[in-house]
């Protein structure tokens, strides 16, 4: 198979592979810095010189071929080793940029906080941290690296366990006051906030704690985990926090654990990338920095 000839031209492939990836012609152009319309006449113009098609056009809707699978397959890892030989032949003060997915509750409490060490030790590394997607057992197409919840290590990506998922129960200072159990059974108003990827969490906790919540109780469910910790902290009801994420609120006394019993979980968080960027030299200055500063906290 010929991957780059006059015909084909290296810049045509590239913008193939970020289109690929997102399967959006409008969202390589932001990232190409280059229209959309140029976009679509350099696919078009890879598309004629490969007798191929490539994309799949609806009104709103962009989905790649088989072929087009096939042929980002081929050439995503050409592109990112060349890459990788263009970044050693560079100037050593050149600035390199790392892109890093986390989810929103786990960069404002643990990531980001502790960040400044990371700057310091690589000040030559510019970082760009996207925490719009809250997904769990995801890597965005768009990172080098994301940190995310799996229930186990991904196969399809490189992935470096870094500490078990473990749920408390917290509340506000005031409802813990309030609080009563009797025989084993919660007798006080009781009401939990649910996070939506977990609703059996509660249910969960219950069992393995022997403690009987009320059965008539209210519940509020919201779609993310500093969301639900912010209702909590307002004073909506209970909730189950990632107990190592929960730190911060207990040093501040604005969330206080409700028993000691924690819900063990089979899910941990991960650092994941994908396996041909595993060994890029910002990759690896990442994940050594991560392991050592939550290495103690499993």
């Amino acid at each position: 198979m010929t991957i780059a000839t006059r015909q084909t031209p290296l810049r045509g492939l590239r913008t193939f592979c970020v289109a690929a990836e997102h399967e959006s012609f409008r969202y390589a152009a932001e990232k190409l810095f280059i229209t959309a319309s140029a976009v679509s006449h350099q696919i078009k113009n890879l598309e004629d010189n490969l007798g191929k098609k490539l994309f799949e056009r609806g009104n709103r809707s962009l989905s790649i071929t088989e072929a087009g699978q096939a042929l980002y397959n081929d050439i995503r890892p050409l592109i990112m080793q060349l890459d990788d030989v263009t970044s050693r032949h560079k100037n050593a003060e050149t600035r390199s940029a790392l892109s890093i997915s986390v989810q929103p509750f786990f960069a404002s409490e643990l990531f980001v906080p502790r960040l400044a060490q990371f700057r310091a030790q690589h000040p030559d590394i510019d970082i760009v941290i996207d925490t719009s997607d809250e997904s769990a057992e995801k890597h965005p197409a768009n990172a080098d690296v994301s940190i995310r919840v799996f229930k186990s290590a991904p196969t399809s990506l490189a992935a470096v366990r870094l500490f078990g998922l473990r749920l408390v129960p917290v509340a506000t200072p005031a409802f813990q006051q309030q609080l009563k159990v009797e025989d084993g059974k919660i007798v006080s108003d009781f009401p939990v906030i649910v996070h939506q990827t977990r609703p059996r969490a509660w249910q969960n906790w219950q069992q393995s704690a022997g403690i009987e919540l009320p059965k008539d109780g209210t519940s509020l469910r919201l779609d993310s985990m500093i969301a639900v910790a912010r209702a909590a902290e307002r004073g909506l009801g209970a909730a189950l926090v990632p107990l190592q994420l929960g730190e911060s609120w207990f040093r501040e006394g604005t969330l206080v654990p409700l028993f000691s019993h924690q819900l063990v979980t089979s899910d941990a968080y991960y650092l994941v990338c994908r396996h041909e960027n595993s060994n890029d030299r910002n990759v690896r200055s990442l994940r050594q920095w991560v392991l050592q500063i939550f290495d103690d906290f499993d």
